[in-house]
């Protein structure tokens, strides 16, 4: 709370899910706030300690990067700084890749990956004028590891662990500016409705029951809590997928060994119209 009390925060997807939450939270520890989303009409936060100086909604398309000096200019232009970036926006995919067509990669990737670097170079220029500040990404386990039904979006998510993990080695200069990647687990929110499929046109159908899944809540204050903390990695999960992340980085052929047994599950529970994340714990009925 002492942190990140008075500073200007940016958050990005903030319509929904950890984005939503994420300004509801920052709003009660007394955060300035600029929020965006594309669907600027699902951005509303109930918030009651902040005047209306203190607060700026702001519509943002992560796909049209010629919008994104203007938008980051607007937050300026209203608060005077940005002190903390936080690169929330993005979606999931449900979808086999023989399945799937290319352009949805393409989509993926544009939107997760060169939608989130476009923005955060704008802001970094002004964070490095200043000599500090906090990029803080919500990247995924699946920026981690490997998993069926999911091939662009954990490449999108690969694709920004390695840029971000690059970008923090070219800032020694200024170690007053943060590179913090955030990597929750399966989370209770809209992402599985808003996923993409095997073709653009295509929505999920059923998004199955999302109970079993960590709680929004608790994924974002301890997204708050890596944020303060200036942690570079935080992985932020429930096992079996936080073990399976260990496992991945200090055992990977067992890795391969699980997920190949897990992975069968995940895609049996996604044709049957099960949340493919459903525990793996769960006794048959």
């Amino acid at each position: 709370e002492n942190e990140l009390r008075g500073k200007v925060v940016w958050v990005t997807g903030a319509s929904s899910g950890i984005g939503e939450e994420l300004a509801y939270q920052l709003s009660k520890i007394g955060a300035l706030l600029a929020i965006s989303a594309r669907r600027e009409d699902e951005l509303f936060v109930k918030i009651s300690n902040l005047s209306e100086k203190d607060i700026l909604v702001l519509r943002l398309d992560l796909t049209d990067r010629s919008s994104h000096e203007a938008a980051t200019n607007s937050v300026l232009k209203h608060f005077g700084k940005i002190d903390v970036l936080v690169n929330n926006g993005g979606r999931s995919q449900r979808s086999l890749f023989m399945d799937t067509n290319l352009d949805v990669y393409s989509a993926i990737m544009e939107l997760n990956y060169l939608g989130t670097i476009s923005l955060t170079k704008h802001v970094l220029n002004h964070m490095i004028q200043r000599k500090k500040g906090k990029i803080v990404t919500v990247s995924s386990v699946m920026g981690i590891m490997g998993a069926p039904l999911a091939s662009g979006y954990c490449a999108s998510k690969h694709a920004l662990q390695g840029f971000f993990n690059s970008l923090r080695t070219e800032l020694t200069d200024y170690p007053e500016i943060s590179i913090i990647n955030i990597c929750p687990g399966p989370v209770q929110s809209k992402i599985i409705q808003n996923v993409f499929t095997e073709n653009l046109a295509k929505s999920i159908e059923n998004s199955g029951d999302q109970s079993h899944k960590m709680p929004t809540d608790r994924c974002v204050r301890l997204t708050l809590v890596s944020t303060a903390n200036d942690l570079k990695e935080a992985w932020i999960s429930d096992h079996p997928y936080l073990a399976v992340c260990y496992l991945w980085q200090y055992a990977p052929t067992w890795a391969w060994w699980l997920m190949n047994r897990m992975g069968k599950r995940r895609i049996q529970n996604f044709k049957s119209g099960v949340d493919a994340d459903a525990s793996y714990s769960r006794k048959k009925k």
